[in-house]
């Protein structure tokens, strides 16, 4: 598949199926909200972990190196002791935030719906 093509989910081999993993978690729509909430300021990574209740500090690494590399965020690092990490979102992470905020909104409504399905195929 040559990188400008467009992507088939159904293809074992398409990298779609791996980006999705990627850009599906919970800590990757958590990322990519607060930072779009603070956009176009950075939001420093000690932030980043205030406003993330639950995740680990290497578990937000490893979350902002993918979303990073992947270029939808951008890092600044000031070189002071210690270093001051920033984080913003790039134009194709902002492009991100409607598609996984409609995804959260979902989720939110439809919760209770799901959780009842489940304790009844749980009975």
């Amino acid at each position: 598949m040559t990188p400008s093509a467009r992507g088939d989910l159904f293809d074992p081999a398409c990298p779609t199926r791996r980006l999705l993993d990627r850009i599906g978690t919970k800590w990757t729509s958590m990322v990519v909200k607060v930072l779009a909430e603070a956009d176009p300021r950075e939001v420093r990574f000690a932030e980043l972990l205030r406003r993330m209740p639950g995740v680990s500090q290497k578990m937000l690494s490893v979350t902002l190196r993918s979303l990073t590399r992947d270029g939808l965020v951008a890092r600044r690092v000031e070189p002071t002791v210690p270093p001051k990490v920033h984080y913003r979102l790039t134009d194709l992470g902002r492009s991100l935030e409607v598609p996984l905020a409609a995804l959260r909104n979902w989720a939110e409504e439809h919760m209770a719906a799901i959780d009842r399905a489940n304790a009844a195929a749980a009975d």
